[in-house]
């Protein structure tokens, strides 16, 4: 179960950056790809934008999202593991 965690952990951490790619490149905003992205990860990134707003033009909250979900899922993971889930 804790292997799942991390994968799933992974994928979203994967999400996060194909919509920071999508940012730097012209990519038509109302794709269905486009949307897809906006919606799976606003959810996430918005609390995290109001905590740290962008410094110098760059947009720090993806940072921020991959790291804090790597952490909470590695702590899950362990506790699933260590629990002999």
């Amino acid at each position: 179960m804790g292997e799942l965690i991390l994968v799933l952990a992974q994928l979203y951490s994967l999400v996060i950056l194909m919509r920071v790619l999508m940012s730097w490149v012209n990519i038509d905003p109302y794709s269905p790809i486009a949307k897809f992205l906006y919606d799976v990860t606003e959810p996430v990134m918005a609390p995290a934008r109001n905590l740290l707003p962008p410094a110098g033009g760059f947009d720090f909250s993806p940072i921020i999202v991959i790291i804090g979900i790597q952490l909470i899922a590695s702590v899950i993971a362990a506790a699933f593991t260590s629990a002999g889930l």
